[in-house]
């Protein structure tokens, strides 16, 4: 029922396939493709467009609302108030902006370090997005979106600062398994790369874990996270060091840093 509940309540919207494609972040010719049962949207797409027609996501699958017999319930639908939050764990709407190629398969932007910042205020943005760099990886799976970062510090060593972090879209937060390397975007703490330990059930809390023992692990609210890309691959120009231990590597680390502080104390 998926294309023509997405035709009719386009229509009911009086909204042109551009405009629907717009507001849904997502390319025209995919709206095209959708109405006429070519392709089949990825989840994220689904819940965008039941909460734009305010109407349950199931209903959105299994009722066909052109008939005559749903049509009081169509009416009723379009006169309701908006959908209720219910759950801690169903966030409200995250619209998530991406690129295709002109063959109409998803790309991997890339977020590098100098474009960081930007990211928390245009995550959303599609005309933001793509003026980020764009790659494929034939490796990866098809089924998924798929965004690079590169990231800073060495909280999860043996990977160097410098290292772009290939992450799934994750849209549902429960599935998340304690241990998982993830990548997170809030605007308390920016973009950072860190193991997730999952606690929506008890507090609506994730625990963040460095594998650098030097770093102290902490809490963040759910309310706060932006978006989550769980780790699928990643790509350095620096190879990591054989025979070192992760203990002694960390140790490496921090007395480079302490000589650095100490020196420019010497200069001052």
């Amino acid at each position: 029922m998926i294309n023509t509940n997405l035709k009719f309540w386009r229509r009911e919207l009086g909204l042109t396939q551009a405009q629907l494609a717009d507001k849904l972040s997502i390319k025209r010719s995919l709206v095209g493709a959708y109405e006429e049962g070519r392709a089949e949207p990825r989840l994220a797409t689904l819940v965008n467009m039941a909460r734009l027609f305010n109407i349950p996501l199931d209903s959105l699958a299994t009722t066909d609302f052109t008939k005559k017999k749903n049509a009081k319930t169509a009416a009723a639908l379009r006169e309701a108030g908006p959908l209720a939050e219910t759950d801690l764990e169903e966030k409200p709407l995250r619209v998530l902006a991406f690129t295709v190629g002109i063959d109409e398969k998803e790309n991997i932007e890339l977020v590098p370090l100098k474009a960081a910042a930007g990211y928390l205020n245009g995550y959303a943005d599609r005309e933001f997005i793509e003026e980020l760099p764009r790659f494929r990886l034939p490796m990866l799976p098809s089924t998924g979106t798929y965004r690079a970062f590169e990231i800073a510090g060495d909280s999860m060593l043996p990977l160097a600062s410098g290292t772009t972090i290939v992450g799934r879209y994750v849209d549902d937060w429960a599935t998340i398994k304690d241990g998982t390397p993830c990548i997170v975007v809030s605007q308390k703490d920016g973009i950072v790369f860190k193991r997730l330990y999952n606690k929506l059930k008890q507090n609506a809390l994730f625990g963040l874990h460095s594998d650098n023992p030097s770093y102290t692990p902490y809490d963040l609210k759910a309310e706060d996270v932006l978006e989550i890309w769980e780790a699928k691959s990643y790509i350095s120009n620096t190879f990591p060091i054989g025979g070192v231990s992760l203990e002694h590597l960390a140790g490496l680390v921090m007395d480079l840093t302490q000589q650095v502080k100490t020196m420019q104390l010497q200069r001052a």
